[in-house]
């Protein structure tokens, strides 16, 4: 059986055909038109191209930035907003004549990482990524836990875990809280918090460069950001207590992160133990795209 996984994001969408064996057959990337009907269009004519290319049919399964609502049946929270409001999943599966599953894009790079990635073979896996924003994704036995809300794995619009006085009520979200996770750990965070201190960098990936070269005010900031991140996880870790986590996004390429967590997340797990596995992604970016393929 084909495959076909969809990302659908702000700038691009992109289109992956694996075979069963997970072998990627085809890939192609195009801009993403921010109106809902040209949306359609874009995919259908990209799993049009595919079918077409390979001369075979396959399923389809699309990542979005935003989930399907179980009781409206339509997306909500996607920062493509045009797509909000919308039954994109029975739109898309009338136009292409079979069922489409939607989910989100993090639960779609957890199901990746989960089913042949950096967490293949592990029963209950957390993915995270790290970026601009902050999403989380669940996978059991390499299927989406979406939940009955269908926000599973949303950590990132959680408070910050065990906040110190000066970070109370420091920050605004977009989803309207204080204090968000996504917010002080996100790279976006990173760098708001670095310039608070007197610096001034355009990336995370910067700021550790520069904590690599000596620099002070940088070697400040990621022994914050590595606590935060610390206390973040650990919050999940105490709650799902999942067999490993896998970073994704911008910020999970620091290589600094990884032999720094594990010291640091004993301090905040319950029973001052913890050895749950925090490892980089396998497939990078294109792991959310490979996990709407393998939604099916």
């Amino acid at each position: 059986m084909m495959r076909m996984g969809v990302d659908l994001g702000g700038t691009k969408i992109e289109l992956v055909a694996l075979s069963e064996a997970g072998k990627e057959l085809f890939r192609k990337r195009i801009p993403t038109p921010r109106e809902y009907k040209a949306t359609l269009d874009a995919i259908e004519a990209l799993v049009n191209e595919a079918e077409s290319t390979l001369g075979q049919k396959g399923t389809v399964g699309v990542g979005i930035p935003g989930v399907i609502s179980p009781f409206s049946g339509l997306v909500k929270n996607a920062n493509s907003t045009w797509i909000n409001g919308h039954p994109l999943d029975l739109d898309l599966g009338a136009r292409l004549d079979r069922e489409v599953r939607v989910a989100n894009d993090a639960n779609c790079f957890a199901v990746s990482e989960a089913v042949d990635g950096a967490a293949a073979g592990k029963g209950l896996v957390f993915g995270v990524i790290i970026g601009t924003g902050c999403g989380g994704g669940i996978a059991i036995n390499g299927k989406v836990h979406g939940g009955g809300n269908g926000i599973g794995g949303e950590w990132g619009h959680n408070p910050l875990p065990w906040m110190t006085p000066d970070e109370f009520n420091s920050t605004e979200c977009f989803c309207g809280n204080k204090d968000c996770i996504e917010t002080f750990i996100s790279g976006t965070g990173f760098v708001r918090d670095y310039k608070a201190a007197g610096g001034d960098a355009p990336s995370g990936i910067e700021i550790a460069r520069r904590m690599e070269q000596g620099e002070a005010l940088a070697t400040a900031a990621f022994e914050r950001y590595i606590d935060r991140l610390a206390r973040s996880l650990a919050h999940m870790i105490n709650m799902l207590d999942p067999d490993i986590i896998v970073l994704g996004g911008g910020v999970s390429n620091i290589e600094a992160i990884y032999p720094r967590l594990p010291e640091a997340l004993s301090k905040y797990v319950l029973g001052g133990e913890c050895r749950t596995p925090v490892v980089q992604n396998m497939y990078g970016g294109s792991s959310g795209v490979r996990g709407a393929a393998w939604l099916w």
